[in-house]
């Protein structure tokens, strides 16, 4: 099982770099740098990929309504290019709020630009001449809707790879059988490692029945915070991550809208994630924060006593992740990473 990390939303470049670099002397394997509605992860990556050797550089991730798909293909193959065959594009559809209102642009058919973006990323990549008729996506721009001189090209430029991993975050039944289908890999949002087959076993197995076999098995990314302490600071870590899973669940989009929401009922907390999304949208923040159970917040933890941690590693590892998300705690997190790498690897 590989080893990787995310890096916030904020945060100075300079700063995640010198930790990337830290982190990839230890056997960290992958970096993933997310977007939101801050500064770009584009330049970031390629600013990691001139800094570091051996890590993964990764898109954690690129939303599918910002970008064109031919320039989502044609940026992975300059990150791949810059970083010496090192680059992962990690897509997802974000949500109508901040796609609406930030960027101005209609959320609409979330899963066929998704999968339509996939296949025109590797026409792209296999130096073809892009050609495609979609229900989302059609090139060249069809005389109507244009000029009439669109023209069906390639790219110039040879990349380095045809086969560039693409990741997708998704959470609903559909978006992750889809995923599981056409993707090199998942990045799965609040992944609980004991309950996950529960959830989304038959989504994946649909998928898989129709899955490409030269695709090869399907990456999965999940897990959280790592670290070692006694069961009171364990639980000081558990809580802190209590603001974000309220504003996921309870207030990343409407009452009638909320994927993160959707799957906490999933998981089985359907009163819990009810009373968290009526009491943060509200403005009650702190009294949806603490209604997210304890249970599910220990259940997906990485942090505590070495034999916890341990056993931990091992039930995401059985549960068929295969790339272990880690922000390591503590004072010390490179001999936290030392032992988490050496438990990966058995």
């Amino acid at each position: 099982m590989k080893l990787s990390m995310s890096l916030s939303y904020a945060g100075g470049f300079h700063e995640a770099v010198e930790q990337v670099q830290a982190f990839e002397k230890v056997g960290v394997d992958m970096v993933w740098v997310a977007e939101a509605y801050g500064n770009d992860a584009v330049t970031l990556m390629g600013y990691l990929a001139a800094k570091t050797e051996t890590i993964e550089i990764a898109s954690g991730i690129l939303p599918i309504y910002t970008r064109t798909p031919t320039l989502l293909a044609m940026t992975a193959a300059g990150l791949d290019e810059i970083s010496g065959g090192r680059a992962v594009l990690g897509l997802g559809a974000s949500g109508p709020q901040v796609i609406e209102g930030f960027h101005g642009v209609p959320y609409d058919r979330p899963l066929t630009r998704t999968r339509e973006i996939v296949e025109i990323c590797r026409q792209v990549w296999r130096r073809e001449r892009v050609e495609y008729q979609g229900k989302a996506y059609t090139l060249p721009l069809p005389p109507e809707q244009g000029t009439g001189l669109g023209k069906a090209l390639k790219i110039i430029t040879h990349p380095r790879r045809a086969d560039i991993p693409i990741y997708v975050a998704s959470l609903g039944p559909k978006n992750v059988a889809m995923t599981a289908e056409v993707a090199d890999g998942w990045l799965p949002i609040f992944y609980h490692p004991t309950k996950a087959s529960d959830v989304w076993g038959d989504d994946l197995a649909a998928g898989f029945a129709k899955r490409d076999p030269e695709l090869g098995p399907l990456q999965i990314v999940a897990g959280g915070a790592i670290g070692f302490g006694d069961e009171d600071t364990a639980r000081k870590v558990r809580d802190a991550n209590r603001p974000m899973v309220a504003l996921y669940v309870g207030g990343m989009g409407s009452r009638e809208k909320n994927f993160y929401n959707d799957l906490f009922c999933r998981y089985g907390y359907e009163a819990e994630a009810e009373k968290i999304q009526d009491l943060y949208l509200d403005g009650k923040k702190d009294e949806a924060a603490a209604v997210i159970p304890e249970d599910f917040l220990r259940e997906v933890s990485l942090f505590g006593d070495e034999g916890f941690v341990r056993d931990q590693v091992a039930a995401y590892k059985a549960s068929g992740v295969t790339a272990l998300s880690v922000q390591p705690v503590g004072s010390d997190p490179i001999e936290v990473l030392e032992k988490v790498k050496a438990w990966a690897d058995d």
